[in-house]
C-alpha cells in the first residue's frame, strides 16, 4: 500500500522569462514543457500544501527578508513586454502568520532575517505559479535572498526553514538554471550544456555531501560564469538543497533546445511518497 509522505519535498525550478504565462499567443509553444512540467508539481506531491515558500531569483536584501503581506500586489519587475501583461493579476492569498514563523527559524538558526508587510509578489513567483496553481487557491510567501548571494549563508538559510516540510508547507526556489541574458539562443548551446551537466551530476548523482561541496565550488564549473554572470538565478537551488540536504534530487523537467538552443532544467529533492 502506498501512502503519502508527511514530509513534502524541495523543488528548484527554471521558471522561465517574464510574464510568460499570459503570452501563449505570442510566444506560441516555446513554454509547453517547462509549463507541463510545472503543472505536474501538484500530482507529484499528491496533495495540497497549506501554504508555498517561494524563494524568487528577483528579491535580494541585505537580510533575508519575508514577505509578510496578506494581500499581496503585484511587482511588475519586467520590461518591454506587451501593455496587457502589467495588467495580469495572481490573486493568491498572504500568510503572515507562516511569513513570522519563517522569520523566527531564520533568526533561530543565528542568520540576519527581516519582515516586509508591503511586498508584492514578482514574477519568479507569479508566472510559475500560473502553472503550478492557476486558481491561486494556496496562500503563498515569498523568502528574498541576500545581497552578497554567499552560497553557504543560502544553504544555511534552507537548513534552517526545512522544519517548513513538516508542516506542510512547499519550499519552492525558483531561478532559472541557464541565465546569461547576453547570450540566448543557438550560439549558447554548448556552453549551457556544459553547465547543465555539471548541475545535473552535481545535485542528482553524487552524494548529499559531495553536491554541498560542488555547489560551494559552483563557479568552478564548467561554463559557470557564461552560464551565471551574476549568480542570483543560481542561489535559490542552494536554498532548495540546504532544506533537503541528506534526500535525493531528481531532475523532473530538462530541455536541450529551449529559446532556440539552451539546456536547462529544474529539481526535486526528497521523496514524494513512501511505501
Amino acid at each position: 500500500m502506498t501512502t503519502l509522505s508527511s514530509t513534502l519535498p524541495t523543488y528548484f525550478i527554471s521558471h522561465g522569462g517574464g510574464p510568460w504565462p499570459w503570452m501563449k499567443k505570442e510566444m506560441g509553444p516555446v513554454y509547453q514543457q517547462l509549463e507541463a512540467a510545472l503543472a505536474d508539481m501538484p500530482r507529484q506531491i499528491g496533495r495540497t500544501p497549506a501554504a508555498i515558500l517561494m524563494v524568487s531569483a528577483h528579491w535580494e536584501e541585505p537580510a533575508f527578508t519575508v514577505m509578510g503581506n496578506p494581500h499581496p500586489p503585484m511587482v511588475y519587475d519586467y520590461g518591454g513586454f506587451p501593455a496587457h501583461t502589467y495588467q495580469v493579476h495572481y490573486d493568491a492569498p498572504g500568510a503572515p502568520e507562516l511569513a513570522r514563523r519563517v522569520q523566527q527559524l531564520i533568526e533561530a538558526a543565528g542568520l540576519p532575517a527581516a519582515f516586509d508587510a508591503e511586498r508584492g509578489f514578482d514574477h519568479g513567483a507569479f508566472s510559475p505559479m500560473a502553472a503550478m496553481y492557476p486558481k491561486a487557491e494556496v496562500p503563498m510567501v515569498q523568502l528574498s535572498l541576500r545581497r552578497g548571494l554567499d552560497p553557504a549563508e543560502h544553504i544555511a538559510l534552507g537548513r534552517a526553514i526545512a522544519p517548513l516540510r513538516d508542516e506542510n508547507v512547499l519550499i519552492v526556489a525558483s531561478g532559472l538554471s541557464y541565465h546569461n541574458l547576453r547570450n540566448f539562443g543557438p550560439q549558447a548551446r554548448d556552453v549551457s550544456k556544459a553547465f547543465d551537466d555539471w548541475l545535473d551530476a552535481s545535485v542528482v548523482d553524487s552524494t548529499p555531501a559531495d553536491r554541498v561541496e560542488r555547489l560551494l565550488a559552483w563557479s568552478t564549473a564548467p561554463a559557470a560564469r557564461m552560464a551565471h554572470p551574476r549568480e542570483e538565478h543560481l542561489l535559490p537551488l542552494m536554498v532548495a538543497v540546504g532544506a533537503a540536504e541528506r534526500e535525493a534530487g531528481e531532475r523532473i523537467y530538462h530541455e536541450d533546445d529551449f529559446m532556440g538552443g539552451i539546456s536547462v532544467s529544474s529539481f526535486r529533492f526528497g521523496q514524494t511518497h513512501a511505501q
